[in-house]
């Protein structure tokens, strides 16, 4: 029997079965909410022949209360939105469910990018023992943050885990009492979260999910490439953001840090003990159970009842379990051996710390805090400091901080931030004592902008005592000019003795964090991805020259205007040009969920972001590298977007549009997160302070998803203007780089509704705005069927494509309503009609239809 083509798979396992169980879901009674179920489908209807009619959601809101709600007055008529809005939350849940039970039918998880596939290719052309040597040294490293993007409660994701399961079996009762459950939990957080709460939230995906599919992939490894041998290289790596990202957020204390890494530690132990509980249920012969029931003990004790103190090391577990395996080779005719080797593998790859706790903090901050320290040190005459250092170059402060050696740990700052700065270097030192090195090893400065930002950072640990620390310092490059001048940042730190002595007790390695969101909100889609293309190379090659493995960090979001989309395929084109012994990326919110929150989904990311590593290194290296000529074209199309963008992002009507029209200013009422929306605490809107998240989110609530595309057609078009069209198709045809930033750009135009806002062309105020927005994205949709030869937008991803239709359907109310309360508020702001009362109402049903359009997304932030 032949296997169907994915999108007929699509539609037998998630279209008709969304339709199938919707039809269940809707026709449910639930407390006070009468007729809603039968009313949503008309009110649906009414949206889809409203909008292709370009009304606007106004005029879409009255017809549908004029002619099914008998002009019944505005307090029940809003009274109704917020039921619809509560259905239409939990189609999406649902949604989400169907296509998390049908992923591995869907998609062929043996297929291309799997560890199967790498195998076959590798055999296939006998690089066997060079994929091996290769598998020694790459690690992949996914570092979960705790960026808000994610708006499902932790009982919601409970009902998801549940559902998915039970249309898995097809087990109808039970989906249709766990559709009842879910008409009634509520979807709303009362109370923001503590950056604790977030930990906790994420730990979960590591005990449920990363846990088992991680170990499972590094045993296959194990039986296939290393004949059964311990790999000793955690070729998959897991980081950690919640509670150690301190950049603009005021919440994250060292207490709070200290709780975070206790807790990874615990939940590590507790997964260890787990497992070994089962094993005790298989080892019951002679000399092997008496050990495992001693282990048994210890993590038991450890986990639940040692108050911190944990009663077995790592290298005693370890050495157990050897004892163990060796009795049972030699003994018992190697029973369960699978099952030990599989926990082994899982210690050497998890240690006592899960995931490693990175330690963030802004530049800007460091200042602050070395200025309170230097004025310290002046007033104490403790060193001596110039009196005009303040006025002393780059260069000559670096020299001067160099060679700087005092421990200032005796004295207490008054200034609080002073304070809590040194005392997380401190417990970043206690932390690796208590957990290992690797649980807190790495230190991100954000908006780095000079090689002085990463020599303050380095000597703050040795200020308190830290001489030669076992710590990564890690300088992160954002804007269109950090990026630009960030190879030669690198090489004024490797021509610094201090720093490069500290690089060899790092074994020459240094890590360099690009930011993909930050990039993109600064100089547009265009200029940020090959600005990070180029600083990669850049600072390759002067890594290079100064014998250091430079290893790049990708500060990534879901959507492609944050450096999502199809992330595997930028990491298999990058080429010999660039150092890729690494992948580390970050993921966050939605995509956490969305892409590692089952074990089938994980695992097949996973893979393929390793499978990609693989490509790149082994099977097509040489192959991925741009010409020269291909630079040129790649730069003068970077260029001209950028151009475009900037005057975009300059226009007068830019921020006033965000502000008045745009959800932004709702994103800091949403209680999601931990962290403000701002970095800075004003009431004016300073584009500069303004969050990556909330920026792109606000865009994808307008369905225009400017930062995915905006620049872009006009770049292309260029090329057709002038008779060039041969050279940027032929780029496409033979680049994957290429041709992946193009299809990511596709995806975003995909999520562009402009039916939904196409009532604004006529405003008095915003009209022209709307107009280039449109205009440009419209000349983008042309150019990019064209160069891709395709009549509609992801032709070649039929089932991402009819998987985005499905989920914009669904939510085609909600964009309604948040649209209808929105212009609701601003007309009565433009007739000086303020009611105060009513204001507010409309608020709260823009805020709610906030959270079931980001969540239908998957990626939109």
């Amino acid at each position: 029997m032949y296997t169907l083509p994915k999108i007929e798979r699509f539609n037998q396992n998630v279209r008709s079965k969304y339709n199938i169980y919707n039809s269940v879901f809707i026709t449910l009674p639930f407390d006070a909410i009468d007729n809603t179920g039968v009313l949503l489908p008309l009110f649906s209807e009414v949206c889809d022949a409203g909008f292709k009619k370009n009304w606007s959601p106004k005029q879409i809101v009255d017809f549908f209360s004029e002619k099914y709600l008998d002009n019944m007055s505005e307090e029940h008529k809003i009274d109704l939105l917020f039921r619809f809005i509560q259905y239409v939350e939990r189609q999406i849940v649902l949604f989400d469910a169907i296509e998390d039970a049908a992923f591995p039918i869907v998609n062929n998880l043996e297929g291309r990018g799997s560890l199967r596939d790498v195998k076959e290719k590798s055999d296939a052309k006998d690089k066997r023992e060079e994929l091996k040597n290769f598998l020694e040294n790459f690690n992949v490293r996914t570092v979960l943050t705790a960026h808000p993007t994610q708006f499902y409660p932790g009982s919601v994701l409970g009902i998801i885990t549940d559902l998915t399961e039970a249309i898995r079996k097809n087990d109808l009762i039970a989906i249709k009492q766990l559709l009842a459950q879910l008409g009634k939990t509520p979807f709303i957080k009362k109370v923001k979260p503590t950056p604790f709460d977030e930990a906790v939230s994420l730990i979960w995906y590591l005990e449920n999910v990363f846990y088992q599919t991680i170990g499972e992939m590094m045993q296959y490894l194990q039986k296939n490439f290393f004949e059964g041998n311990s790999i000793e290289n955690p070729v998959i790596n897991l980081g950690f953001w919640p509670g150690g990202d301190r950049d603009g957020n005021p919440f994250v204390t060292p207490e709070i840090t200290e709780k975070v890494a206790d807790r990874l530690r615990t939940s590590i132990l507790k997964c260890y003990y787990f497992d070994i509980r089962n094993l005790k249920r298989k080892l019951t012969f002679n000399e092997v159970d008496t050990i495992i029931a001693s282990i048994e003990y210890k993590l038991y004790r450890s986990v639940f009842y040692s108050q911190g103190e944990v009663l077995i090391s790592l290298q005693e577990l370890i050495n157990d379990l050897n004892i163990v395996k060796q009795i049972i080779i030699d003994n018992h005719q190697s029973l369960y051996l699978d099952e030990i080797n599989l926990l082994l593998q899982k210690i050497n790859q998890f240690g006592f710390h899960f995931a490693s706790l990175d330690i963030r903090q802004n530049s800007k901050i460091h200042n602050q805090v070395f200025d309170d320290i230097i004025a310290f040190l002046k007033r104490e005459k403790a060193v001596y400091f110039n009196e005009d250092y303040n006025t002393l170059s780059e260069e000559e402060k670096i020299e001067v901080i160099s060679n700087l050696h005092y421990n200032v740990t005796h004295h207490t700052f008054e200034n609080e931030m002073t304070r809590s700065t040194l005392d997380t270097i401190k417990l970043m030192r206690e932390i690796q004592s208590k957990n290992g090195e690797t649980s807190c090893n790495r230190y991100i400065i954000s908006n780095n902008e000079s090689a002085l930002n990463v020599i303050e950072t380095f000597a703050l640990f040795r200020l308190v005592g830290w001489e030669n620390p076992t710590v990564d310092i890690v300088p992160l490059f954002e804007s269109v000019d950090d990026l630009q001048n960030a190879h030669e940042i690198m090489e004024q730190l490797y021509k610094n003795e201090a720093y490069r002595f500290h690089l060899q007790q790092r074994k020459d390695k240094q890590t360099v964090m690009l930011g993909f969101s930050d990039g993109t909100k600064d100089g547009g889609y265009l200029m940020a991805n090959w600005g990070i293309f180029k600083a990669k190379e850049m600072i390759t090659k002067i890594s290079r020259e100064y014998g250091i493995k430079v290893i790049f960090f990708d500060g990534r979001g879901g959507p492609p205007a944050r450096g999502g989309g199809k992330t595997h395929k930028f990491y298999a084109s990058l080429g010999s040009t660039i150092e890729n012994q690494e992948i580390q990326v970050t993921v966050q919110g939605q995509t956490i969920s969305s892409n590692f929150g089952t074990l089938d989904s994980c695992r097949y990311n996973l893979e393929n972001l390793l499978s990609a590593g693989v490509a790149n290194q082994i099977f097509n290296k040489e192959e991925n590298n741009l010409s020269e000529s291909d630079k040129i074209i790649i730069d003068t199309l970077a260029e001209l977007g950028y151009e475009k963008y900037l005057s975009f992002k300059n226009h007068p009507k830019f921020i006033p549009y965000l502000e008045q029209i745009s959800t932004l200013k709702y994103y800091a009422k949403t209680n999601i997160g931990s962290r403000p929306s701002k970095r800075n605490a004003t009431d004016k809107l300073n584009f500069a302070d303004l969050r990556a998240i909330p920026f792109v989110g606000s865009w994808s609530q307008l369905k225009q998803n400017v930062p995915g595309f905006f620049g872009v057609g006009t770049a292309l078009k260029h090329f057709e203007d002038t008779n060039q069209w041969d050279k940027v198709q032929s780029l496409y045809d033979d680049s994957l780089f290429f041709r992946t930033l193009l299809e990511n750009t596709a995806m975003s135009l995909a999520k562009c509704f402009f039916p939904l806002t196409a009532y604004m062309k006529d405003d008095e105020e915003f009209g022209a705005f709307w107009q280039i927005i449109y205009d440009e994205f419209l000349e983008t949709k042309r150019l990019l069927l064209k160069i891709a030869g395709h009549k509609e937008l992801m032709e070649n991803y039929p089932d991402g494509k009819a998987s985005i239709a499905m989920r914009e359907q669904i939510v085609m109310p909600l964009l309604a309503i948040q649209q209808y309360a929105s212009s609701q508020i601003n007309a009565m702001k433009k007739n000086n009609i303020m009611d105060e009362k009513l204001v507010s109402v409309y608020e709260k049903l823009v805020i709610r239809s906030l959270f079931g359009n980001t969540n239908a997304s998957r990626n939109s932030a």
